[in-house]
């Protein structure tokens, strides 16, 4: 049985880049509401999902790693972890937490750096 081929996805736009001449559909989303066939809305919502949760995980990453910077006792100008806390609307628990996780990251020498 001959697969079908994957579906064409419109590229993001980069930055300066013009915006696009079509109006862009507000009530859309992501284009799933115009998918008919369940298998390709299934395949295609589970891709997105997946982006979602992998974004997600990274920027939470990113976060751990601002948090340990901001609050590293060597910076003449550290963040005291209340503060972080008031910043972010986290409770003082979780941001001494994300700090914490921030150095580990970058202890162990993350991507980014």
């Amino acid at each position: 049985m001959p697969s079908k081929p994957e579906p064409k996805k419109r590229p993001l736009h980069l930055i300066g880049e013009p915006p696009a001449a079509l109006p862009i559909d507000t009530e859309s989303f992501f284009g799933l509401d115009a998918i008919e066939d369940p298998l390709q809305l299934l395949a295609r919502s589970t891709e997105l999902a997946d982006a979602f949760r992998a974004s997600a995980g990274r920027a939470e990453s990113y976060q751990a790693v601002a948090a340990a910077r901001l609050t590293d006792p060597r910076r003449f100008d550290r963040m005291p972890v209340p503060d972080l806390a008031l910043l972010t609307g986290w409770t003082e628990e979780y941001a001494a937490k994300m700090a914490e996780y921030g150095r580990t990251l970058l202890d162990k020498g993350a991507p980014w750096d």
